[in-house]
């Protein structure tokens, strides 16, 4: 009996990550080596993860995922505005992605609007509010705690 993704899993997988009008935004596909992960290490978002389960080796899928279980709405919340002195000498233009400490490390965020006096940053997910379409080729799957098989000299 075929190894079904689910809690305990550990699953090998080829995917790519399209918006909705087609557009791949990220693929192992091209690279030609396959993801590994283990169902709730935290590699996969939530609404990726479960969209898995039940699925076995051999298995092709195409699942829509809203952006509520993707990468989760856009908030308005999240966007800050700076003084434009914050950030002497740097090059400024909207789509410049910038490095901000906080306390658990780096924040990114997306430069929007550039003023006379004032930047505008975006501290959303680049994906946020977008509904996506996540294809998968389920590879193998195994126990998470399984040793793999290796062949020795003959």
């Amino acid at each position: 009996m075929s190894e079904r993704i689910g809690p305990g899993k550990k699953v090998t997988l080829h995917f790519s990550v399209a918006l909705a009008d087609g557009e791949v935004v990220d693929s192992t596909r091209p690279k030609e080596v396959p993801a590994v992960f283990t169902v709730g290490d935290g590699s996969l978002l939530p609404g990726f993860e479960k969209a898995l389960f039940g699925l076995k080796e051999g298995d092709r899928r195409s699942v829509f995922i809203d952006a509520k279980h993707g990468f989760g709405d856009w908030n308005a919340d999240n966007q800050q505005v700076f003084t434009k002195v914050q950030f002497s000498g740097m090059q400024l233009e909207p789509g410049l992605v910038i490095s901000f400490a906080d306390k658990s490390g780096e924040l990114p965020g997306v430069v929007k609007e550039v003023g006379e006096e004032t930047v505008t940053v975006d501290f959303n997910h680049p994906l946020a509010g977008r509904d996506l379409v996540f294809e998968v080729d389920i590879i193998r799957v195994m126990d998470a705690d399984a040793a793999p098989v290796t062949l020795g000299p003959k």
